[in-house]
């Protein structure tokens, strides 16, 4: 399914799609360490936020329907991390398992590179399994584990730091 996936700029007649999925992320899913839903108020704010800094979400089209999204961001605030990003892709549960993650991960490369990032940080939930399996195809190493930093549906959860250098 992954070649009929078109990867383009988010814009605001995309937003309920990307509520949608990250809603059911975090109704039903360790990917999202939050326990309260999102609003469309609430994912307009974050959209013009991020593209009013330059950094990019894309959204996976499969037939004009929106079927995952991915960002980036800064990894942390302090000046000395300008060069490393952070990254997040949701896929819809419908959509999971067809190479939309694939396919986002690659542009999200194409652009911190396009932008001079040296490194990409994304920050795994351990009880994930596909997601540290997509990143190990696309280069990235596992740099840290925290034990039991997050909590979500009732237990503890540890953290998985995989990042890649892109230089």
């Amino acid at each position: 399914m992954a070649g009929g996936v078109i990867v383009r700029d988010a814009g605001e007649a995309d937003l309920p799609a990307i509520l949608q999925i990250y809603n059911t992320a975090v109704l039903n899913e360790t990917s999202i360490w939050n326990d309260d839903v999102s609003d469309l108020a609430e994912r307009r704010a974050w959209w013009q936020a991020r593209t009013a800094r330059g950094f990019p979400v894309y959204v996976a089209d499969v037939d004009g329907v929106v079927s995952g999204y991915g960002t980036f961001g800064d990894f942390r605030p302090h000046q000395g991390y300008r060069f490393t990003v952070e990254h997040s892709i949701y896929v819809a549960a419908s959509a999971q398992r067809r190479g939309i993650g694939s396919v986002l991960l690659t542009r999200l490369i194409a652009e911190a590179r396009r932008t001079n990032k040296h490194a990409m940080v994304g920050g795994i939930a351990s009880d994930n399994l596909a997601s540290p399996a997509l990143h190990e195809r696309f280069g990235f190493v596992e740099t840290g584990r925290m034990a039991q930093i997050g909590f979500k549906f009732g237990r503890r959860l540890d953290l998985v730091l995989m990042q890649k250098l892109l230089a």
